[in-house]
């Protein structure tokens, strides 16, 4: 009889890079792997593709990101219904919704095998007090049903030695979801193509950043150290959309920077783009461990980032800046280093470093851990 498992997560639009490490280490133990979150998939039909496409279960639950939302009772009832009707041997659930949710219904269902994984908790350094003090409560509250919990930076994993852990529980460090660095070529252009579609010559230096224009990726920064810079021959290009886009395009009109400062919008090129371009950015006030950061410097670009939790474990000294995130003089400053220095060694620093995460190393990661919380690796 095959060990079954039920992943929780909060809000996806479909399986994805989030879990791919987890599942994957899973199967080659033979566990029989489901996953449980709130999808944006279009139609059952589209589910159903990527249950077969990966060999999985997938099931909706209705969660709420916003912690305190009384909608979150009605996910509780669907996670416990999952649960009760599928005899789940092991349970791995995320993000704080996810991680609460999923470890109360466990107790209340006997499932007493239980993993949870931490992406940033919510009480870090520099959080408002209600972070610090609540959701510090919350996760010391429910780390007592926890056998494995798992971080994936260095200051997680340090405030998680507080918690007391169910008996035997161990605490474990992660290399993030992981990222598969066969795909990446480097410091070497594609092509330059890629350059010439977005308007860049040979003199001009893009800039780049990837991700979700809201006030927590602080993209405003960057646009302030632009106008500092006032260098005509500096390229900013923002990937993504938001609440924030608006801002940022009346401070780039204001300043004289409409011409400097793109908004490429949501792109399925991104990996071409990050190529293509000379420096990444990720000046956000929180972040667990960014992939696109990762993924930046797999693609060899020095990074200039904000000085935080998950951004002071990835860029090590040669790879680029750290700055505070509400500073754009040091984001200034950083960018002119940039301008003069040699990006190429800078990158490949960065190549070398991010080694550490590759997919390869996180599912073997996983697989320890799936071993050790079952506790006899004959059984897999």
């Amino acid at each position: 009889m095959s060990v079954k498992m039920l992943y929780i997560l909060n809000v996806a639009e479909r399986v994805n890079n989030f879990s791919y490490s987890a599942m994957i280490a899973a199967q080659k133990l033979g566990i029989e792997f489901s996953i449980a979150g709130n999808w944006g998939y279009p139609d059952d039909a589209a589910r159903e593709a990527d249950e077969k496409k990966y060999g999985i279960k997938i099931y909706q639950v209705d969660f709420i990101r916003a912690p305190y939302d009384p909608r979150n009772y009605k996910a509780y009832r669907q996670i416990k219904a999952i649960m009760e009707q599928n005899k789940f041997d092991l349970i791995h659930c995320n993000t704080p919704i996810g991680g609460i949710i999923g470890r109360y219904a466990a107790k209340k269902c006997g499932i007493d095998k239980v993993i949870y994984q931490a992406h940033g908790f919510h009480f870090y350094n520099g959080a408002p007090f209600i972070n610090r003090t609540l959701f510090y409560n919350i996760e010391k509250h429910f780390a007592k049903d926890t056998d494995v919990l798992v971080t994936i930076n260095s200051e997680d994993f340090e405030a998680a030695k507080a918690f007391s852990l169910r008996k035997g529980g161990k605490l474990r460090y992660v290399h993030g979801v992981g990222i598969n660095l066969s795909v990446y070529d480097g410091a070497e252009k594609r092509s330059q193509q890629k350059r010439s579609e977005l308007g860049l010559g040979d003199a001009d230096i893009a800039v780049i950043s990837v991700g979700e224009l809201n006030k927590n990726k602080n993209n405003i920064v960057i646009a302030k150290a632009m106008a500092m810079i006032n260098n005509k021959n500096l390229h900013y290009y923002i990937c993504g959309v938001g609440p924030e886009e608006a801002a940022i395009k009346s401070f780039a009109s204001e300043h004289g920077l409409s011409e400097n400062i793109r908004f490429l919008g949501y792109r399925n090129d991104v990996r071409e783009l990050l190529s293509a371009c000379d420096i990444f950015v990720m000046p956000s006030f929180r972040e667990g461990l960014s992939r696109s950061l990762m993924e930046a410097m797999a693609c060899g670009l020095p990074c200039v980032a904000s000085r935080i939790r998950g951004n002071t474990d990835l860029i090590v000294e040669g790879g680029g800046y750290l700055c505070a995130p509400d500073s754009p003089e040091e984001f200034a400053d950083a960018l002119r280093k940039c301008l003069t220095a040699d990006r190429k060694s800078m990158g490949e620093v960065n190549m070398q470093s991010v080694k550490q995460y590759d997919l390869s190393i996180v599912i073997a990661e996983w697989k320890q851990i799936y071993k050790d919380v079952l506790c006899k690796e004959s059984e897999l």
